[in-house]
């Protein structure tokens, strides 16, 4: 019998809400939160899961799992674990950031970090982090005794690390920009923003409530027909779907996701929880520009020119790294954030910097598809071959079909909770404690949400009849 080489097969772990390949329905995604609070998250996962995946390598999600427990499967199931990260050295992921440090303390196998960054003002003080230094010692240590070296945004981050005395820092910015490996092509379709111009805008409730954003939207919106909002946060795409306002982000009216804001009720608001529709619906666009360093970064692997709007280090850095065109928050106009908007250090630098992205893969034992793969293809077929649900537009319907999605989720979530409740009081029982109800609480709330769309449906239907 003639044998064969055949190559084994490497099993990467990534840290990400869900597999590209993953398709939920819009109500199943929310309930899940397969976006983990920020769509931007899926936008430099999925990117990273794409470079990752050649012939020799899968790659298999945790759902953002840090559970100590599995990390003796973990060591027996796979041979390294990639964890993408964003700004992660802040003071509001303190507690995540303790436990992943906890996980990867436990792992034999290798653990990389791709493009974490840490968190501060526009002044680039780390003051502001100097409570949860310990915590930052503790991952970096855990990482770093298990890669040859971290894999930070930019110069910000890189420079508060070796403060702390480590020297096996690399620049790396972050995947999401190298989705499509060496190419990047980003121009103007028109030298300058007219009534016409479709315009993206993207911004956080923050940057609303502290920055004035809503003012520089409001001036757009006021001149840009076509101008469209595009949320990222998991209360954003409840609003928009369910009407929800229980958030405590539903404080900010001003922001376009809220329900009482126009452009929520002219359907000009969208929020997307696949980044391959995401990007799709963006090559349509003239112009992106926010607060949103991943919205934009959407635009931009769309083809579509953008600026970013920059409020905090962790949008500065990773835009002085590419080159992508970025202003301080302030009065400037879209027509004059076009006109300025130059892409030269952006595209001009690309293959520079890709080339320093696969060299730090390289150094820390991982393939990328595109020296060690067919450069995406196969991944790019099997994404064109799924049916993705549509980015989420705002609920201001009240016709039967615009309600039958959803009520029949809520039929199905009802039906669940109920044997869950009946399978929770026969455990009372036999305990010997009083059987207390669950209350059905996501159909109780759907309901107080959906109660105004039903009836005017109703009142609709009777009038017609």
């Amino acid at each position: 019998m003639q044998s064969r080489d055949v190559r084994p097969t490497k099993r990467i772990l990534l840290r990400s809400g869900k597999s590209p390949f993953d398709v939920f329905p819009v109500e199943e995604a929310l309930h899940r939160d397969v976006i983990a609070t920020n769509a931007g998250n899926l936008i430099f996962s999925d990117a990273s899961h794409k470079i990752l995946e050649t012939p020799g390598t899968e790659v298999v999600t945790n759902g953002m799992r840090s559970e100590v427990a599995a990390a003796e499967r973990i060591n027996e199931e796979f041979d390294a674990f990639v964890v993408p990260l964003a700004n992660a050295f802040r003071p509001s992921f303190e507690a995540s950031l303790k436990r992943l440090t906890r996980l990867i303390g436990r792992l034999r196998i290798p653990v990389v970090v791709l493009g974490i960054g840490a968190q501060a003002g526009l002044d680039q003080d780390a003051a502001r982090l100097k409570p949860m230094e310990a915590t930052v010692r503790a991952f970096v240590s855990a990482v770093l005794d298990r890669s040859a070296s971290i894999g930070v945004r930019g110069e910000f981050t890189e420079q508060y690390l070796k403060d702390l005395g480590y020297r096996d820092v690399e620049v790396i910015g972050c995947p999401s920009l190298f989705m499509y490996g060496k190419e990047l092509a980003v121009q103007k379709k028109a030298p300058e923003l007219t009534a016409s111009s479709r315009i993206a805008v993207n911004g956080s409730h923050s940057a609303v409530q502290r920055q004035g954003l809503d003012q520089v939207i409001d001036r757009a919106y006021a001149r840009y027909p076509h101008l469209t909002f595009i949320g990222q946060n998991l209360s954003d795409a409840r609003q928009l779907h369910w009407r929800d306002v229980s958030h405590p982000n539903a404080r900010v009216r001003a922001i376009p996701t809220h329900p009482d804001h126009p452009m929520y009720r002219e359907d000009k608001v969208r929020v997307y929880i696949d980044p391959v529709t995401w990007i799709d619906d963006l090559r349509g666009y003239d112009f992106s520009f926010g607060s949103r360093i991943h919205g934009n970064i959407a635009a931009l692997l769309a083809g579509t020119p953008a600026t970013v709007l920059c409020g905090d280090s962790r949008t500065l850095e990773l835009c002085r790294y590419f080159g992508i065109p970025h202003r301080r928050i302030d009065k400037l106009t879209p027509a004059r954030l076009y006109e300025e908007a130059d892409f030269t250090g952006l595209t001009g630098g690309h293959l520079e910097r890709f080339e320093r992205f696969t060299a730090f893969l390289d150094h820390n034992g991982l393939e990328n598809t595109f020296s060690h793969g067919d450069g995406g293809a196969s991944f790019d077929a099997r994404m064109r071959a799924l049916a993705f649900p549509p980015g989420i537009r705002a609920w201001n319907d009240a016709d039967v079909a615009s309600l039958t999605s959803r009520f029949g989720w809520l039929q199905t979530r009802i039906s669940e909770l109920t044997l869950d409740n009946a399978h929770l009081k026969r455990e009372l029982e036999r305990a010997g404690a009083r059987a207390v109800p669950v209350p059905p609480s996501v159909y109780r709330r759907a309901r107080r949400v959906v109660g105004r769309p039903i009836r005017k449906a109703l009142q609709s239907g009777k009038q017609q009849a």
